[in-house]
């Protein structure tokens, strides 16, 4: 299966996986309207021994089949505890 990555102006660290390129049919209105404008960013084979450095890349195939799209959002501080802040000025 293929998908083609794109990156939201809007929200940081967000990225949508799709099934076709360029067709944003797939993702909800509601959606489209909190992202902002999506500049694409990659074209990817995602095979089942593929493995992507934030998601589950079983996880976006099944999405992709669903749905037409998969939304990575940004890590939470708990999951990267190098997002926060610890007090050093460095």
């Amino acid at each position: 299966m293929h998908a083609y990555v794109y990156k939201s102006q809007r929200k940081e660290d967000t990225y949508v996986y799709l099934a076709a390129r360029d067709d944003f049919s797939a993702l909800p209105e509601p959606l489209q309207a909190q992202l902002g404008p999506l500049r694409f960013v990659l074209d990817i084979a995602l095979t089942p021994e593929r493995r992507l450095a934030r998601e589950d890349a079983a996880q976006v195939r099944a999405n992709l089949a669903a749905r037409g799209f998969h939304l990575q959002l940004p890590p939470s501080v708990a999951d990267d505890p190098l997002r926060e802040d610890w007090g050093t000025d460095a």
